[in-house]
Order: C-alpha cells, then structure tokens, then sequence
C-alpha cells in the first residue's frame, strides 16, 4: 500500500481484520465494494476512529489543506408543489394560504443584490407549481442573466428538469439543451434521496424514479452541464441502501466525469410529514453525531477516486458539527446561501446565512486554509492569514433579507392559480 500516517497504519493492525483489510485498501486508492462500504457504516470503537482517520487522510493526498466555500444566494422561489414528499415541510398545496410564488422581477432583483454582495452563484430551486407554463424556468434564467451579468446560474433539480421537459412536451436532451441556452450553468444534484426505487416509493410515492433521476444527470453531463450529486440520510435508509446509494454515484461519475461534488444531507424530522405523523415503522429522526461522521468518511473513502470534493452542510449539521466532519473526510462548507429556505422549513435551527469570514474562522480553528470558490472548484482566493471583512460581512442577517417564516406570510407574493 501506499504509505499511509504512520499512526493510522500502527492502529490498523489491532483493528477488526476486515476492517483493517478495507481500510488498507482504501489507502493503497483501491475501490471499496458496495458490501465493505456496508460493513464500514457499523464500525465501533478503535475501527470508527480508524474509519474517520483513513477519510481525512485521503482527504489530506487528494486536495490538501484547504477548505473552499462558496459565496452565493439560494433563490427558492416557490414553494407550491404538486407532489407531497413525506420527508418535505417545504412544499404547499395551491390552495394553502402559506404558498407564495415571487415574481421574475424580485427573482432577478435577488440575483442582482446577491452579485453586488459579492456573490459567483445564484441556487434556484423551488416546488412543482400545477399548470406550469413550461418557458418558466428559461424564462428566468434569461432575466436573470439579462440584469445580473455573469453570476452563475445553478439551477434546477433532476426533478424540477423531468417536470420541465413534461410541461414543455419535450424529451429530457432538448429541454436541458434549452435551460443551457437560456443559461444554466450547473444543476444541483438533488431530489436524489436514497437511489433506491422500493425507498424511494415509501418515502415520495411519485417523485422522479431512480432510472429517471439517472437520466437526467447523465445527460446534462453528456450537454456539458455539470451537477452536484447528494445523499439524504437518516431516515428509513439501511447502511447497504446508502452504500448502493455511493456505488451508483460512483459508475455515473466513472462514465461523465460530471458531479463536482458529494453532499450527504441529514434527514431533518421535526416538520417532515413523514415523522409528525409517524407514517412508517422504523423511521429514524435524523443521523446522530457517529451516524454523521461515518457517512462522511465512507462516503470519502467510496469515491475519493472519483469525486474531489465532500461537502458538509452547516444548515443540516451546525458550524461545530460541520468542523468535525472536515476532519472526517469533508472538504468543502458549502455556500454562505443568505436565503436558505426548504432546511428551515423541515425545522433546521442553524439559520439561512452564514458570512464568508465565519467561515474561514471556523476552518482556522481546526488549523486548515479556507478558500473562496466558484460553483465549478476553482479557486478565487485563499485565506493564508486572516483578512479583511466582504461586503456580505458587513450586513445584518434579518434586517437585510428577511426570513422564511415572514415570506410565507406576505401578501404580495401569495400564490394564484386559475384553479
């Protein structure tokens, strides 16, 4: 094998033998198999240390030091959905008087703000609201690269493309082919869940199918459209469906060379309907700490070959969680998303900002380098030593921008609908 830290290859050796023999061949950048990622979720004592230790060790050869963040503003601007999703607190029915739906105007009006704070990126998600014209999507990203100049458009889950394409009456190649024109740079790689078809089918009955779901995100690679590629966790999921879950990951990202990162997202229960009203045996309410930490570094260890880069999600887990797994693995902190939205609904307590220079504290603590980036990985600037305040920095979180729970109650941007 390739010369590991010395510490890590002592300890191997009073570790469980199939444990150490995986973890080996982690170090010698061997592929772990769908039944030794499995057998990693349950690892215990001395082997759960040695499992988070190989993760941030491959971490360390692959890329460094460095954490990267993103500055950049999550648009999500309905939240009128046809489909009710049990792990979902963010969707309304049409008829509910908390749904609401922004009009272009404050869509670009967002985007233009968020660019002057210093934003690369716009993330503009939203539900699936009934007798959608299909040019809606097009027609927003052409106003908002029209009046925000270059931001980068990450737009549109494999989801929202299939509903898209449906509404539009085209195949899902020619409608990606028309969000790229109209100016999607990326996808983001959500409505993943658990890629699991009898899961997902217990979880969202009628949301987008795995085989779809694959579709999609190999044709917009196969468009030069690059996505992210993300994991749900905590729920009714077994360590093999997650480890299926990363395989699967893998062979797409082995064919596209598409998925710019990894993001594991815990499941948030306390709004889910799903949870509330205990709809399914077994259901677990969200992944504790060891939980968080092995999905990680496995996740790390399973595709380190593949994809650079493994996120941790300070919505979901919090800022001293978050520090913890980027030494697990982890690489990157996301974005600062000032307007974060479908977390807070489910009951996510972190809030919807956090400033780029609390970022780069938080990675100082933990004695790494922090970077910005963009949507894509390069790097804008490093941080050797502490700098200056952005002008996002500067600005009061609430005062400035608002919060979910005052959106769902404004009048202006109630949803209408001819129904």
């Amino acid at each position: 094998m390739k010369a590991g830290a010395p510490f890590i290859d002592a300890c191997l050796k009073n570790a469980d033998p199939l444990v150490s023999e995986t973890l080996d061949r982690a170090l010698s950048e061997k592929e772990i198999t769908v039944e030794e990622g499995t057998r990693l979720f349950s690892a215990k004592g001395l082997d759960f240390h040695l499992v988070a230790m190989v993760a941030d060790e491959l971490r360390r050869r692959r890329v460094g030091d460095i954490v990267t963040y993103v500055v950049n503003r999550n648009i999500n601007f309905t939240n009128v959905c046809i489909k009710q999703c049990g792990f979902c607190a963010f969707s309304r029915d049409f008829r509910e008087d908390e749904g609401y739906f922004l009009p272009t105007e404050e869509i670009v009006r967002r985007a233009k703000e968020a660019r002057a704070l210093g934003a690369t990126e716009v993330c503009v998600q939203a539900g699936l609201p009934p007798d959608m014209d299909g040019n809606t999507y097009e027609n927003i990203c052409r106003a908002i690269k029209k009046e925000a100049g270059e931001i980068h458009i990450h737009g549109f889950s494999p989801e929202e493309v299939l509903y898209g394409a449906t509404r539009s009456d085209l195949s899902i190649a020619e409608y990606l082919a028309r969000l790229k024109d109209a100016g999607v740079d990326t996808l983001p790689g959500t409505a993943a869940e658990i890629l699991d078809q009898p899961l997902r089918d217990k979880i969202s009955p009628g949301r987008i199918t795995v085989k779809k779901w694959v579709e999609v995100i190999k044709t917009a690679h196969r468009l030069g459209i690059p996505s992210t590629s993300t994991m749900m966790f905590g729920h009714l999921e077994t360590s093999e469906d997650r480890a299926r879950h990363l395989s699967l990951l893998r062979e797409i990202q082995k064919e596209t060379r598409g998925f710019t990162e990894f993001v594991p997202l815990n499941f948030i229960p306390s709004e889910a309907p799903m949870f509330k009203e205990k709809m399914h045996d077994g259901l677990k309410g969200g992944a504790d700490g060891r939980d968080a930490v092995l999905t990680h570094a496995v996740s790390r260890i399973m595709l380190n070959n593949y994809i650079d880069n493994i996120q941790t999600s300070w919505v979901k887990e919090g800022t001293s969680m978050s520090q913890l797994l980027l030494a697990c693995g982890a690489n990157d902190f996301g974005g600062t998303l000032i307007n974060e939205s479908i977390s807070t609904a489910a009951g996510a307590t972190h809030g919807q900002i956090i400033k780029p220079s609390r970022i780069r504290a938080l990675a100082r603590e933990i004695g790494r380098i922090p970077a910005q980036r963009t949507t894509k990985y390069e790097i804008i600037k490093t941080y050797e030593s502490e700098g200056g305040l952005d002008r996002l920095d500067m600005l009061d979180d609430t005062a400035s921008f608002g919060s979910y729970q005052e959106l769902i109650k404004m009048d202006r941007y109630r949803f209408k609908n001819s129904r």
